[in-house]
């Protein structure tokens, strides 16, 4: 309901949707003289609770006033038109619900942290103030910038001072009752604005400009200013040009005060437009695609599929040219007039597939992801909003954009774990609500990957997805070959060098000769996994997790990759003093150093979180290994995904045994994908590729399956055991975590939750309690209770409403008000 129905009554209520973890939206008044412009889906400020001021979304506008409190009002309304869509509103709600949170925390997820407003604290001058002989001197000349500038903010004050901690010299000030400090809200979004100049309309042709500059003779720097203005447009096109105006940047060199003169005179006009932050493409660069015989035949079998089935799984081996046909589905999606969601699960793969998408679609995409500025992502946001974009490359966040016309959403590479929120909640997965909002807009999902997941595989094979697959790389591309290495065999035969066999290191020399590259895979960063004492065996820890602290040897830092915790690696032991310290195991960075030692000519790149943090590091680190400048790229799973360079002739991955001997029923699964993934960044061109395993384990099923390239044998193996443990995809996982400070009140709490659910569900449905694979993180001991609940044969609604129910209760109770509870649907 609109506000126009409700304005003849007494008052207007709208429910308010806000970014805090509570389980409803909270109703206040709209002032009256807001009434007519309240609407579902607009920016509101509010207060909440004592001090608090949160941007809220309108969910609701009525007119019965709430039970239980009394309303208060609307502060501001922040948009004209809503911003926020019934449909964008129903997914939030659906997010909640499924994955088991609140709308607020779906929503706080959802919107660009530059549509919300920022509060700064700021001081002004207290008219009642008249005691200035109980001020220092210092204080008063505090006082005379505040009443010139009106008011000052604590940065500002900060820098009037040169000194960091102001908080003490307010609150004297406060104490002796000679300011008042209050808080500003401001929207953080600000768009680009770029300053520009014109000619007068008198001066904008051909002959006034000439007669211009003539009277401009001995005021040598405006005529200067002049010149180079008329010289910067085209002499038969100044009145047409003249409008648009030229950037004043393309005058910073000449003489700032002549400018000023100028437009004081009336010469020239100074103006600000407001301008896009991304790059335009220029539509005669547009690129087409032709696909080759597989790829077309796939192409349509797709469109046959869709015409019978909402989701789509397109399992094409890596190399098959799945972007090409991306390419294809996209274009005719367009044509139609309906919107297409393109989505990547990691960053890294938009930087190098989204120069190639922008080639064919120009400023018909957006792109959107993390690495973005909070003002990009609402451009992009507010481009979805008003049609300037029908087509969005992005990661597991652009599901919440808003789209009003969607035709298509394709998941690439669906299998990836980057698709699932861990924390903050809500812990979503992108892939399954991708699917709810396309079935909301009746639009078609394609799942596309090499490896597909055993959940979507398995949902094809059974008739409730299509399934089309494609066997065959692309061009003349072949599949690499294997080597396999025992690592054990390598060891008692004196053949390994730090960490690496010796027919490797043969193939890696030969191949650095033949100018072609290599990539080399290891998903662990940092230098090492640990420092070590020789004498007393100290190993550095987390002092908030139960974890070892990675030696980074770059910035010479211990860092624990769970809290974020750093410290200075020590020189000596700090326990016995030893200087024997030494580090243990192998990261990215130890590989990258010991290459280097290894191979001195060699250029050598490491791409992994550490050297990926900056938000073009993605982009130049890719753009220099495709240029050729590189000739080893050493990285975590970063690499394995969707990468495609022509080059790249041999692949080794440093240490399969991490994945495959994982304590997780997911293990396998896992593996396969990751070295099966990472091998297929081989020989994608004409070049043939090898790829090198190293492993203590040379006969694991998993890597027998690998080498075959055999995904339909791993699968029906692996299914059989599934299905006799009812792991997923035959039931569905709940995973509910409790942490609290001290071990014994989290222990108890996870036992009183598992033995009510035990006796709800039945014993062989709850899993638990059992202490967390790290089982204290941040200073707070964390304990499992797991739930497998069997498809299609409980009632999902009414479990998870019980679940919810019952962490509640125990919540209330004394000894557990203060332990968290982390519910986590559909574990990945």
């Amino acid at each position: 309901m609109q506000s126009g129905e409700l304005f003849n009554s007494e008052t207007i209520f709208t429910d308010v949707l806000l970014p805090v973890p509570i389980p409803q939206a909270f109703t206040y008044r709209a002032p009256r003289h807001l009434a007519e412009q309240v609407r579902v889906g607009s920016r509101v400020i509010v207060p909440f609770g004592k001090n608090r001021v949160l941007t809220g979304i309108i969910s609701k506008v009525h007119g019965t006033p709430p039970e239980k409190y009394k309303a208060k009002y609307i502060a501001e309304l922040m948009d004209d038109e809503p911003v926020v869509t019934p449909e964008q509103l129903w997914l939030f709600q659906w997010v909640a619900d499924y994955y088991m949170c609140h709308p607020g925390e779906v929503m706080n997820m959802a919107l660009p942290s530059g549509m919300k407003v920022n509060s700064e604290s700021r001081i002004q001058l207290n008219p009642d103030f008249e005691s200035e002989e109980l001020l220092e001197d210092f204080e008063k000349e505090i006082l005379k910038v505040v009443e010139e500038k009106e008011s000052l903010s604590y940065a500002d004050l900060s820098k009037y001072l040169e000194e960091s901690n102001v908080n003490k010299v307010i609150k004297k000030l406060i104490d002796k009752g000679a300011v008042l400090v209050y808080e500003e809200v401001k929207e953080r979004y600000s768009p680009k604005k770029v300053k520009k100049l014109r000619l007068a309309a008198k001066y904008a042709n051909q002959s006034a400009a000439l007669a211009l500059i003539d009277e401009l003779e001995g005021k040598t720097k405006q005529q200067e200013v002049i010149l180079k203005f008329i010289g910067l447009l085209p002499p038969d096109k100044i009145r047409e040009k003249n409008l648009h105006g030229l950037d004043k940047a393309f005058f910073k060199d000449l003489s700032a005060s002549s400018l000023k003169t100028l437009v004081k005179n009336e010469v020239l006009e100074e103006f600000e437009i407001t301008v896009s932050r991304f790059e335009k493409y220029d539509a005669d660069e547009m690129a087409t695609i032709t696909l080759t015989e597989p790829q077309q035949n796939a192409s349509d079998q797709i469109m046959e599929a869709f015409a019978e089935q909402q989701v789509v799984l397109f399992h094409g081996i890596t190399g098959s040219g799945k972007t090409e046909i991306y390419i294809d589905l996209i274009d005719k999606v367009l044509s139609s007039g309906s919107q297409v969601l393109l989505m990547l699960p990691e960053i890294a793969l938009t930087t190098q597939i989204v120069s190639r998408l922008q080639k064919v679609f120009g400023d018909k995409m957006g792109v959107y992801h993390s690495k973005f500025s909070d003002n990009e992502r609402v451009e992009v946001y507010m481009g979805v909003l008003k049609g300037n974009y029908q087509f969005v490359v992005g990661v597991r966040s652009s599901i919440f954009l808003p789209f009003t016309n969607l035709g298509l959403v394709i998941a690439d590479e669906e299998h990836e774990t980057s698709y699932k929120q861990f924390d903050p909640a809500p812990r979503y997965h992108a892939r399954d609500v991708a699917i709810m909002l396309a079935h909301r807009q009746h639009a078609k999902v394609l799942l596309g990957s090499a490896t597909p997941s055993f959940e979507s595989y398995w949902q094809a094979k059974n008739g409730k997805y299509g399934l089309v697959e494609l066997h065959q790389r692309f061009g003349k591309a072949t599949l690499p070959a294997f080597e396999v290495i025992d690592m054990k065999e390598e060891r008692k035969a004196e053949r390994v060098n730090k960490g690496f066999s010796q027919s490797f290191l043969e193939a890696l020399e030969a191949n650095i000769k033949r100018k072609e590259q290599t990539i080399i895979f290891q998903n662990r960063r940092g230098y090492a996994p640990y420092m070590n004492c020789e004498e007393c065996n100290w190993i550095g820890q987390c002092h908030q997790c139960a974890v070892s602290l990675t030696h980074h040897m770059y910035e010479n830092t211990l860092v624990c990759h769970y809290c974020g915790y750093k410290e200075t690696a020590p020189k000596v032991c700090p326990v016995c003093e030893s200087t024997k310290l030494k580090s243990v195991g192998i990261g990215t960075e130890k590989i990258e150093e010991d290459l280097q030692e290894l191979f001195p000519e060699a250029r050598i790149l490491r791409m992994d979180l550490d050297t990926t943090r900056s938000k073009n590091a993605y982009q130049n680190i890719i753009s220099e290994f495709a240029e050729g400048d590189v000739d080893i790229l050493v990285g975590t799973q970063m690499i394995s995904k969707g990468l495609d360079f022509d080059n790249v002739s041999l692949v080794a991955v440093f240490n399969a045994d991490k994945m495959i001997y994982f304590p997780d029923f997911r293990a396998a699964e896992r593996a396969f994908q990751m070295i099966t993934q990472v091998s297929g960044r081989a020989g994608r061109k004409e070049k043939p590729g090898t790829v090198f395993i190293q492993t203590g384990g040379p006969d694991h099923s998993v890597l027998k399956y690998v080498l075959e390239n055999d995904f339909i044998g791993f699968y029906d193996k692996e299914i059989h055991e599934r299905e006799g443990f009812n792991y997923p995809p035959f039931s569905r996982v709940i995973s509910i975590t409790t942490k609290h400070i001290m071990r014994n009140v989290s222990h108890q709490a996870a036992g009183k939750l598992a033995a009510v659910l035990k006796k709800y569900l039945g014993p062989q449905r709850v899993l638990g309690p059992e202490k967390a694979l790290v089982e204290r993180v941040r200073n707070q001991y964390l304990f499992e209770v797991w739930v497998k609940l069997e498809k299609d044969k409980l009632n999902m609604k009414a479990v998870k409403a019980y679940i919810a129910e019952q962490i509640t209760e125990i919540n209330t109770e004394k000894e557990f008000k203060s332990v968290r509870f982390v519910v986590n649907v559909d574990v990945v």
